[in-house]
């Protein structure tokens, strides 16, 4: 997992929509979060500045700050695949950079200087729905 410039995030690699509007979650990232296939995950908003948004565990954000954050649920299918509510606002195609947030939510970041940034490491790993990687 790269730190992508001195005392900045930590980020697991980008994830690309699928057309079902499906992403998989870094190995990585599932396992820090704990999620597990089957389990039913939250989404919160992500901030103004890096859009996007958040995946967390329920019991998580039943009583922190995030909870009125919450926009929508999914169960998180077989390999860290989860189907995205149309409410986290995507399109098929797209790449969210997936970045290590508050031990409450793995962040998933639309824009911004994090996301600009990333833009610049070809090193950083893609995960497509289809549970494939590439370099």
């Amino acid at each position: 997992m790269p730190q992508l410039a001195k005392g900045g995030k930590w980020v697991y690699g980008w994830c690309v929509v699928g057309l079902k509007n499906e992403i998989h979650i870094p190995p990585d990232a599932s396992m820090a979060y704990g999620f597990q296939p089957g389990e039913t995950v939250r989404f919160t908003r992500g901030s103004r500045s890096s859009g996007g948004f958040g995946i967390a565990n329920p019991g998580k954000l039943a009583t922190s700050r995030l909870r009125g954050r919450f926009i929508g649920q999914a169960r998180m299918g077989a390999y860290g695949c989860v189907a995205l509510p149309g409410e986290v606002n995507v399109q098929p195609g797209e790449r969210l950079l997936v970045v290590c947030g508050s031990w409450l939510a793995l962040g998933f970041v639309k824009r911004g200087l994090i996301f600009d940034e990333a833009l610049l490491h070809d090193e950083i790993q893609v995960f497509f729905p289809d549970h494939s990687s590439d370099q």
